[in-house]
């Protein structure tokens, strides 16, 4: 079946590639990258756009519809889909190239400074003073943490101060690179360059020629 769709298929390959390798240069850095969680999302956001709008979303455009119509449905579902996301999410802080035995001992300096009460239940710290949970989740091996905010009353005052001290606390710590920075690099270049080979032949494709009528028979003489 042909891939018959309002976005070329370089543009689909092109927005997880860059994303991809975007993450891999986060864990080739020797200092963690401490994103905020609606940064984060807006970048997994921009890295499936491609293939969700030319894919399932392409299916809501009106039969008959033309450009840029074509284009104007799936791209406001998207967005609605992403708000959406952004809104049921809770508040996190995503930290890329560093393992949960990093983390762990920058979060309790933290929380001892900011809370004298602060408590220890597993990977979560309760602030009672600045009416903050903090949960550590993440995959260690993959070498990228979470601080997410839980419990019912989260105080935006004590979060982004919590937030702030970390930003500020990982700026210090030094970190080896991580080994999964050649793969994911390596698959977004794989994609960046399939991207490339399916992009190239449109923008150098030749002017097809005007077509020249035949001459015309000369009639013989009478």
């Amino acid at each position: 079946m042909p891939f018959d769709s309002s976005i070329p298929l370089w543009v689909v390959l092109l927005t997880p590639g860059l994303y991809l390798v975007c993450v891999g240069l986060f864990q080739l850095r020797r200092r963690p990258v401490a994103l905020s969680g609606g940064s984060d999302l807006t970048l997994l956001a921009a890295a499936a756009a491609g293939p969700m709008i030319a894919g399932p979303l392409d299916m809501l455009q009106p039969a008959g519809s033309g450009w840029p119509w074509r284009l104007v449905v799936p791209l406001v579902s998207f967005a609605f889909l992403t708000a959406i996301a952004m809104l049921a999410t809770r508040p996190r802080l995503v930290v890329y190239n560093v393992s949960l035995d990093r983390l762990r001992p920058v979060v309790a300096e933290i929380a001892a400074r900011l809370d004298p009460e602060a408590r220890w239940a597993g990977e979560t710290v309760a602030l009672p003073g600045r009416g903050v949970q903090v949960h550590l989740d993440g995959r260690g091996g993959m070498r990228s943490m979470s601080l997410v905010a839980i419990g019912a009353k989260t105080s935006p005052e004590g979060w982004a101060e919590v937030t702030r001290r970390v930003r500020q606390a990982l700026r210090r710590v030094r970190v080896r690179r991580s080994p999964w920075a050649a793969v994911f690099i390596g698959c977004g270049c794989l994609l960046l360059t399939a991207s490339a080979w399916l992009a190239l032949p449109g923008f150098f494709r030749a002017t097809p020629a005007k077509d020249i009528d035949p001459p015309v028979a000369a009639q013989p003489a009478a």
